[in-house]
């Protein structure tokens, strides 16, 4: 198997198999020339142990050979099948590594019977059998050592390749963790983003059409009526002014990540009709049953919806009729209901802010775990219909 290695590792490992090479080299030169191409297979083995471990075994699986084959005595380079096998289970595929495994034992019995049976006969030309105790002893002490000190190795190899998943496995697993905290943290930056918009729309929206009304009122009646056009002016100032406050609390929210500014409640229900009156919209406010306990949110909700649907009212539907603005409370939560009606020149409910305003109003509701509906009927009038649920809203 071929493994994707930085220039820097593969360097490392071809300048520790020339130093290994060196050691070995005076002991190579006191043999015959057969030891140096064992040598130099030896070393060719050793520099590319990382960077392919099945050619690396296969190359010292050759020398091994050419050494055995020539009757050579052990040499200092044997130490090299060390490193191969360590390699072989630290770097290789899975085939490799189990390979790696396989020569570890099929070496252990290959050197045995080559030093307790192959050497001797030649060296002394006499057959073993003379003592055979002594020859069995031998090999099962060759045996012992080749095996131990071969598995040895490649465990070694296995134990660094386990340290090395499970440090990249942890690696992933803080990848994985980072990216999630990420996605989590622009989600909510993006929900926060979506709620500063909507109470953006909302505050201007609602103000700018006041503003819009009264100017109106106070142009015709600047002539005929100064005193009326005196008071819609001041009623003019003091809504410019609460929106400019709004605003700015709004564009605090922006720079800092958490604002401890107040935020509309169901008691700010009469200062928004109030508002609203004065601008020349002739609201009915009715609310029947008992009032439930709202968290802060469901109660922002409630404002908000309520505020837009009036706010809607003023600026696309008919103003010379009343509009009704209902609450209805039971065991579950709240029902809201804004009536109003239609002008003549409004042949659909894209005069009602369809565009932003219903589209807010309805995503209020939802994140507060409820519903909303919003349609113009065939009698002439427009109804927003908000069901917020008095239990703490569902995550999203």
């Amino acid at each position: 198997m071929r493994t994707s290695l930085s220039r820097g590792r593969i360097t490392t490992d071809v300048v520790l198999a020339v130093v290994f090479g060196l050691v070995c080299l005076p002991f190579a030169l006191l043999g015959t020339p057969v030891d140096l191409v064992v040598l130099v297979g030896f070393v060719g083995a050793l520099a590319v142990r990382r960077l392919s471990p099945g050619w690396a075994l296969g190359i010292a699986w050759g020398a091994a050979i050419l050494q055995m084959a020539t009757l050579r005595d052990l040499q200092l380079y044997d130490a090299a099948v060390l490193g191969v096998l360590y390699s072989t289970a630290a770097h290789g595929g899975r085939v490799v590594k189990w390979l790696g495994l396989g020569s570890a034992g099929v070496g252990a019995l290959v050197a045995t019977a080559y030093l307790a049976v192959v050497k001797p006969i030649f060296d002394q030309a006499a057959p073993v059998g003379d003592n055979p105790w002594s020859t069995l002893f031998l090999a099962g002490f060759l045996f012992v050592a080749s095996i131990a000190v071969l598995v040895l190795a490649w465990t070694a190899g296995l134990l660094i390749r386990s340290i090395r998943d499970s440090r990249e496995v942890r690696r992933r697993e803080d990848a994985a963790n980072r990216e999630r905290a990420l996605v989590e943290y622009r989600y909510a930056v993006e929900q926060e983003r979506n709620r500063i918009a909507r109470d953006m729309h909302d505050v201007v929206a609602h103000s700018l059409a006041v503003v819009i009304a009264q100017a109106d009122g106070a142009r015709f009646a600047a002539r005929a009526r100064p005193e009326a056009a005196v008071g819609a002016l001041d009623t003019i100032a003091g809504i410019a002014r609460g929106a400019l406050g709004d605003v700015r609390v709004l564009l605090a929210e922006l720079r800092h990540d958490e604002s401890g500014s107040p935020q509309p409640v169901l008691d700010d229900l009469d200062g928004l009709l109030e508002r609203l009156r004065a601008a020349g919209l002739d609201v009915r406010f009715t609310e029947t049953g008992d009032r439930l306990e709202l968290g802060t949110g469901h109660q922002i909700a409630v404002y908000r919806i309520a505020q837009e649907g009036l706010t809607n009212a003023l600026r696309h539907g008919d103003t010379t009729a009343p509009v009704d603005l209902r609450l209805t409370w039971d065991d579950g939560g709240v029902d809201l209901a804004v009536v109003n009606a239609m002008r003549a020149d409004a042949a659909s409910g894209e005069s009602h802010g369809i565009r932003h305003g219903i589209p807010g109003m309805r995503e209020r509701a939802q994140l507060a775990g409820g519903r909303l509906s919003a349609e113009a009927g065939d009698d002439g009038l427009f109804r927003v219909h908000a069901r917020i649920p008095a239990q703490p809203a569902a995550p999203a």
